[in-house]
This record gives C-alpha cells, sequence and structure tokens, in this order.
C-alpha cells in the first residue's frame, strides 16, 4: 500500500483536532470528521480511521457507510466506547494506545495512596485556614494492595506500588499464578474472598459485561471499614449509589475517582462534598504532551500499514 492509495479519516471533537495533524496529511489523504453526519460523509473510499474522541457514539451511527475500511485505530486504551457488535463480527482490525498511559496512571495511584496516607487533602484545608493541626498518619510500608485488572495497566500500577513497598495481588477473569509484581492473581468470582484483606482496591479492569457494575452494595460491605477505592478503570464498573451508600455508613474510609458513571460528573452530584473523596476529571494518563505522543505512535503504526508490516497493539475484538 503506498501513500497516494492511503485514505485516513480522523474523528475528533470540533475543538480539539489532534496536534500535528499534518505530520499524518504528509503521508495520506485526510479527512476530518467532527459527528456523526460528518464521519458518514468522510467515510466511504477511506482504508484507516483515527479515533481520538473514545467517548463518541459517531463511528456506530455512520458503520454502513464504512465501505473500504480495513483498520481504526483509537488513541485511547479502552475501546468499549467504539466496539459494536457491528465491528466485532467485520474484518477491520482495530488498535490502541495500550501501554501507552501505564506509568502516568501508575503514578497517579501511587500519588493518591500516599495523598490518603499522609492526609494531604486536610493538610491544605488546614493551610487555607492558616491552622496549624498536628497529627499522625499512616505508612503504606507493608500495606496490601489490591489491583482488580492484571492487563498492562495493573502490572505497571502493581509495579509502583511493590517497589513502595507495599504487598500487591491481582484480581483477572481467571485465576494464574503470580509473577514479578503480583504475588498471586486471583479469578474474579473470588473478588468478595480478596476485598477483606485489602487496604487499596484499585480498579485498572476494562468495562465489559462480566464487570459492569462489579463494585456493588455487596462489593462494599466486603471491604474493610478503614480501605479506600481508587477508580482508573471505567466509571460504570462502580455502582455509584452503592458507594455514596458505603461512604456514608462507613463501610469504607474513602475513594479516589477518576472515572465515573456520567462525565463530565455533574457540579451538584454528592460525590463532590465528601472529605475523604478525592476527584479528579478522567485525567490519570494524561500527561503534558501526551496528545502530540499519541499522533507519534499511531505514525509508527502507520508506516508499518504502509509497509505491509503486522500492527502493533491490535485489539482482540
Amino acid at each position: 500500500m503506498t501513500q497516494d492509495e492511503t485514505t485516513i479519516t480522523v474523528l475528533a471533537p470540533a475543538d480539539s483536532p489532534p496536534p500535528g495533524l499534518e505530520r499524518i496529511e504528509a503521508r495520506a489523504s485526510v479527512r476530518q470528521a467532527t459527528d456523526g453526519d460528518s464521519l458518514a460523509q468522510h467515510l466511504p473510499g477511506s482504508d484507516i480511521l483515527l479515533v481520538t474522541d473514545f467517548r463518541t457514539a459517531a463511528l456506530a451511527e455512520a458503520w454502513p457507510q464504512a465501505d473500504r475500511l480495513q483498520w481504526i485505530h483509537a488513541t485511547s486504551a479502552g475501546v468499549d466506547q467504539i466496539l459494536f457488535d457491528e465491528l466485532r463480527a467485520s474484518a477491520v482490525t482495530l488498535t490502541n494506545a495500550r501501554g501507552f498511559f501505564d506509568r502516568a496512571i501508575a503514578e497517579y495511584v501511587l500519588g493518591v495512596i500516599l495523598a490518603f496516607a499522609k492526609d494531604t487533602r486536610a493538610n491544605i484545608v488546614h493551610q487555607q485556614r492558616h491552622e496549624w493541626r498536628h497529627r499522625d498518619t499512616e505508612t503504606i510500608l507493608d500495606k496490601k494492595v489490591l489491583v482488580v485488572g492484571a492487563g498492562s495497566i495493573g502490572h505497571a500500577i502493581g509495579s509502583l506500588c511493590r517497589n513502595a513497598g507495599m504487598q500487591v495481588s491481582g484480581v483477572a477473569r481467571s485465576a494464574r499464578a503470580g509473577d514479578q509484581v503480583f504475588d498471586r492473581i486471583h479469578a474474579t468470582s473470588d473478588l468478595p474472598t480478596q476485598l477483606p484483606q485489602a487496604d487499596f482496591v484499585v480498579i485498572a479492569a476494562p468495562l465489559s459485561d462480566s464487570t459492569r457494575g462489579l463494585f456493588d452494595a455487596q462489593a462494599f460491605a466486603a471491604m474493610q471499614p478503614h480501605a479506600r477505592l481508587i477508580n482508573i478503570g471505567r466509571g460504570p464498573i462502580v455502582d455509584t449509589k452503592a458507594l455514596l451508600q458505603a461512604l456514608d455508613d462507613g463501610q469504607i474510609a474513602g475513594a479516589a475517582l477518576d472515572v465515573f458513571e456520567q462525565e463530565p460528573l455533574p457540579s451538584n452530584h454528592p460525590l463532590w462534598d465528601y472529605e475523604n473523596v478525592l476527584i479528579s476529571a478522567h485525567m490519570a494518563g494524561d500527561f503534558i504532551g501526551w496528545r502530540e505522543a499519541l499522533i507519534d505512535q499511531f505514525l509508527a503504526n502507520l508506516e508499518r500499514w504502509q509497509q505491509g508490516k503486522p500492527l502493533h497493539n491490535v485489539v482482540n475484538k
């Protein structure tokens, strides 16, 4: 496949086209789409679709117009928003940004663990009030971390936590032996028996039929009252009403949430007002320069595609 034969449609929000678009245009013919209507207009004749808007439903709407599509690349690790039944059944190759955000997300997780342990939020409040409040705080040495989702992100999280002196175990669809990061990897079906043993529970799993609503009232009831929940996976994995009840009842000591069932989180949502909840705007993996680096990753794969080489980060649809 030569440069002149390659047509790429870029699906991105109207207010944030990918930086470095000119570098893609130097390698192929590029069309830009921002919604379902414009995507339906540009998909016919396109070989490749680059999706930078991972929350979009536009692809499913415009799918009947994909007459020549061979490859879709998502600039996100999660692909649940764009992986609909027709795409699963098709021969179109799907790739993602697997591995790209791992280190940044792991740093976020370790950061919020330390923030909880050292009562950082209270320090900020006391500073704003000009109050001198001495307290004893926790140490994380030998604390137990349970990482739900033992993929590449989960391993990066586990690695940093282990290097910080914590004990780390994982949860995956099926049980398997431990490795250099996890003492042991338990099956999802064993989650109720593993939750009571954890000081910090980190959700790093993708959204699927088996993980949707996985953290419900029963799961929170199994956790220790001193334990904290950290979710950098997907919002719908946590039943928000059950989480609110668990916080109100003191079933868990707090939560750090980067993802939510509804995004953006409404300004009047009760989660904003909990002193033991840390909220960030789905940004755990977003480091300075990440948008440009994602285009670098895509261009490297594009070169492989144009040379007829196997693509990196192919998703098992």
